[in-house]
């Protein structure tokens, strides 16, 4: 019984086989010059609005080769049809899964999982229909299509992947992660709304894992543990992010004033679960006594004076910290909360600055560059850390099975990062807008 019970624990295993993140075409290049023009044209926005774009560009960390989707580039962005996002997300499947499939040997008939996670569309046949129908995966093959799940889908759906291995041996799963910005551009003048055209950038990554044990020395991670906090039932954290309509019925995605101190407060709640799973008993122990040695000092303290505040010490279970690339922002907050360094930030900063935020893909976009600069060795622990609309903050930790410095998306660029400078050249060209007057000013032709 003994046996069969470790045996069994044995087979509920989740690894990673490989990944394959999505590298648009050139031609999807949004540049300083042509940005610039997509923002003029809109017809909405006044002097004010194109100031406020200008500074927050110049301060997102964003640089000039993330991609954006075809319709910008016909000038489509403030009517586009149902075919054109689905079109955007064909482009992206067929490019990364073919990829990922010839890659690692494996049949699309092996395929015993599917889960797919793009959160702003949903169509009749469901996109996971659509790749199950391309593909010609079996008929019993299991089905998951979520939406409206935000940034930190991914590790849902790694979850979802990892419940079903708890039931089934030698299983396949195929996890596709992604975001349609085609019919989410925002032509309004809410600036709560027209914050998201520039942060958010077209990406996904497709993930092969498996529970089979015969394959765990040609995996790549291991997962070790997985937490999810969900604050929806706080309004003011269900509010801070939402798709709706302004007031004059445009839709588009709403950033509230409250989301930092969402994101902070479920952070906080995330960490706490997963901290005692993922960190040494000894650092455990050296936080609580000198926790404990605070509060007895502050007690005993006739003038008041309180000590500084304890922090845990991640890095004693944690080689690198795989961050979600929400924005400067979000990264920035991360660090302060972690206490991490530039070198831990590093890979967060640059996949924001190369890719801009590709939603709930922009995770394995870091884990690309933590590989692409061959930080990762085997036994090395990354933790994941992600946030989304709803509010929620989702964490995990993987191990590194064997040393990794495969090719994948970074190959052609790895060698130019990290840059001298992040800085961007909107300010340098679009400074103008900053010394028009409003009374005087005149929409350029």
């Amino acid at each position: 019984m003994l046996w069969r019970a470790i045996d069994r624990k044995r087979d509920r295993e989740c690894y990673i086989l490989d990944y394959e993140c999505y590298k648009p075409t050139d031609d999807r290049k949004l540049g300083t010059e042509f940005s610039g023009k997509v923002i003029l044209r809109s017809k909405q926005l006044g002097l004010n609005e194109y100031k406020f774009l200008l500074k927050a560009i110049v301060n997102s960390g964003i640089g000039e080769q993330t991609y954006g989707p075809r319709i910008m580039f016909k000038g489509q962005e403030e009517n586009p049809t149902l075919q054109d996002s689905v079109y955007e997300m064909e482009e992206f499947f067929h490019d990364s899964i073919d990829k990922l499939l010839a890659r690692s040997g494996i049949s699309p008939r092996e395929i015993d999982v599917l889960v797919v996670n793009v959160s702003m569309l949903s169509s009749v046949p469901s996109l996971a229909a659509r790749i199950v129908n391309h593909y010609k995966l079996r008929e019993d093959v299991k089905v998951f299509n979520l939406s409206g799940m935000g940034c930190s889908a991914s590790l849902i759906s790694v979850n979802i992947v990892q419940n079903v291995f708890k039931s089934c041996k030698n299983v396949y799963a195929l996890a596709v992660t992604s975001e349609s910005l085609s019919p989410n551009w925002y032509s309004g003048n809410d600036r709560s709304m027209i914050l998201a055209n520039c942060l958010f950038r077209s990406g996904g990554c497709a993930i092969l894992l498996t529970n089979k044990r015969a394959l765990k020395h040609r995996a790549m991670f291991k997962l070790k543990c997985l937490v999810r906090t969900h604050h929806g039932a706080r309004d003011e954290s269900y509010e801070c992010c939402l798709q709706r309509e302004d007031e004059q019925g445009r839709l588009g995605f709403h950033l509230g004033k409250s989301l930092p101190k969402a994101a902070t407060r479920a952070l906080v709640d995330n960490l706490r679960e997963i901290t005692p799973k993922i960190l040494p008993v000894r650092e455990l122990l050296r936080f609580m006594v000198v926790s404990f040695i605070r509060k007895y000092r502050s007690y005993r303290s006739t003038k008041g004076v309180v000590s500084p505040k304890p922090v845990i010490n991640f890095k004693t279970g944690v080689d690198h910290f795989c961050i979600h690339t929400g924005g400067k922002a979000v990264i920035d907050g991360i660090g302060v909360n972690l206490d991490l360094t530039e070198y831990d930030l590093e890979p967060a900063r640059m996949t924001l600055h190369r890719f801009g935020n590709t939603s709930a893909s922009s995770l394995w976009y870091v884990l690309g560059y933590m590989e692409a600069k061959r930080r990762l060795k085997r036994g090395d622990r990354v933790l994941m850390v992600s946030f989304g609309a709803g509010f929620k903050c989702n964490s995990c930790l993987w191990e590194v099975v064997r040393d990794l410095d495969a090719d994948n998306v970074w190959k052609d660029c790895i060698d130019s990062y990290p840059p001298n400078s992040l800085a961007n050249p909107f300010m340098e060209k679009f400074g103008w807008i900053n010394n028009e007057d409003q009374s005087t000013f005149v929409m350029p032709s």
